[in-house]
C-alpha cells in the first residue's frame, strides 16, 4: 500500500495552495489549477479519470487545514452517486460541471439523523406530465444551503430512487444548520410537493446509496487521519515550547507516553484509511468490510487525539484564538457524520454473521 510518485506530488501541490488560501477562497484555485473536483470523474465527461487512492490524498489535505470547501459534498457523494446510478444520459448533462467546480452539488440523504438507505421516509409521488412531486425532510446535508444542483432520495411505489431537484425550485425550503462544526456546511431541506427528474432506473436507489456509503465513509476517513495528524503536529510543537518547572512539558515522561499513545493512534487509523482506499479503488470484494472498519476506527482515533491535544495545550487549548477547540469540534462532528462508530461495528458483525450468532 504505497502511493504512487504523482499521488505524492498531488499531495504536495494541494498542501502548497492550502497554505496560499484560507477558507472557502481555496475552492476556485483547487477546482482551476489543480482540477481535484474532477479527479474522480471520467474522461468522456470532462474529469481525470482518477480513484480512490487520488480522493484519499486530497481529503487527508483537506482534513489537515479543516478546509470548508465543498469536496466532500459535491465531488465525492454527488460524483460517485451519478455515476453508480448508470445514468449516462444525466452523467453527461451534469458531471462535466461538477468536474470543473463551477456547479456545486449536494446529496439529500440522511433523515432523523440516519445514513442508513432503508430508513428513508420521503416520498416521490406521481405527478401532471411525468414528474414527480417530492415530500420529506432531509436532515444534514453538506453544502446544501448553496449547491445549485440537488439530488434528493425518496421513495416510489418501485423502492428507494434518486431524483434532480432544482435547488431554487417550488416546495424547497432550505435552512442552513447550526452545528458545534463551523467548518463544515450543512442544510436541513423540506420539500413539499418539489418537482423532481428520476436520475438511473426507479428503485435502484438503495443500491447506489449503499455503495456511495462506503466511498463516503472512505474518504472521510482520510480527512480524519489528516486532521489527527495536525492535531499530533501542534501538539508535539508546543510540547517543545512550553516550558513548565523550567523544562519543556514535552521532557516529562508523562506527556511523552501521551504523545507516544496519539502516534500510535495517528499511524494507525492511516494504515486502515490508506487500506480502505486501496480496497475500494481495486473493487475488492470486502470493500465494504474494510470502509466500515476505516470509518469506526479513525472517528475514534481523531476524537481520542483531538481530545490530547486539548488536554495538553491546557488553558489556551480552549480559548477562541487557538486551533484546538476547532480540530476537537470537527472531530466530534465528523465521528458522527455518515453514522457513529458503533453502527459502522454492527454493519461489520453483521456482515460476519457475529450479530445473528448472538442472536
Amino acid at each position: 500500500m504505497r502511493l504512487t510518485e504523482e499521488q505524492e506530488e498531488l499531495r504536495s501541490a494541494v498542501r502548497a495552495l492550502l497554505g496560499r488560501h484560507a477558507g472557502d477562497t481555496a475552492w476556485r484555485p483547487l477546482t482551476g489549477q489543480i482540477g481535484v473536483a474532477g479527479l474522480a470523474v471520467p474522461e468522456e465527461y470532462g474529469g481525470a479519470g482518477c480513484g480512490a487512492r487520488e480522493v484519499h490524498v486530497v481529503m487527508e489535505e483537506l482534513g489537515r487545514q479543516l478546509s470548508p470547501v465543498p469536496y466532500l459534498g459535491s465531488a465525492v457523494l454527488v460524483v460517485q452517486a451519478l455515476l453508480a446510478s448508470g445514468d449516462t444520459a444525466v452523467c453527461a448533462e451534469l458531471l462535466p460541471g461538477l468536474a470543473s467546480g463551477a456547479v456545486v452539488g449536494a446529496l439529500a440523504w440522511a433523515e432523523d439523523g440516519s445514513w442508513d438507505p432503508a430508513a428513508i421516509r420521503a416520498e416521490a409521488a406521481p405527478g401532471p406530465g411525468g414528474v414527480r412531486r417530492i415530500t420529506g425532510v432531509k436532515d444534514h446535508v453538506l453544502d446544501g444551503a448553496g449547491a445549485e444542483l440537488l439530488l434528493v432520495a425518496a421513495r416510489t411505489d418501485a423502492g428507494v430512487s434518486l431524483f434532480e431537484v432544482s435547488g431554487d425550485g417550488a416546495g424547497v425550503d432550505r435552512t442552513p444548520s447550526v452545528t458545534m462544526d463551523a467548518t463544515r456546511g450543512q442544510a436541513r431541506l423540506a420539500l413539499a410537493g418539489a418537482e423532481g427528474r428520476l436520475v438511473g432506473a426507479e428503485g435502484d436507489g438503495e443500491r447506489v446509496l449503499r455503495h456511495v456509503l462506503d466511498l463516503a465513509c472512505v474518504a472521510l476517513a482520510a480527512e480524519q487521519v489528516g486532521a489527527a495528524a495536525r492535531c499530533l503536529e501542534l501538539t508535539v510543537a508546543y510540547a517543545g515550547e512550553r516550558v513548565q518547572f523550567g523544562r519543556p512539558i514535552g521532557s516529562f515522561q508523562a506527556v511523552k507516553h501521551r504523545l507516544a499513545d496519539a502516534y500510535v493512534l495517528v499511524e494507525s487509523a492511516r494504515s486502515v484509511a490508506l487500506g480502505a482506499a486501496f480496497a475500494v479503488a481495486e473493487g475488492a470484494p470486502d470493500a465494504t468490510r474494510c470502509a466500515a472498519a476505516a470509518k469506526s476506527a479513525c472517528s475514534e482515533a481523531f476524537s481520542a487525539v483531538a481530545g490530547e491535544m486539548i488536554q495538553l495545550h491546557g488553558g489556551i487549548g480552549i480559548t477562541w484564538e487557538h486551533d484546538a477547540h476547532r480540530y476537537f469540534k470537527r472531530a466530534h462532528g465528523s465521528s458522527h457524520l455518515f453514522g457513529p462508530p458503533a453502527w459502522h461495528r454492527a454493519r461489520l458483525a453483521a456482515g460476519l454473521g457475529l450479530a445473528a450468532a448472538r442472536g
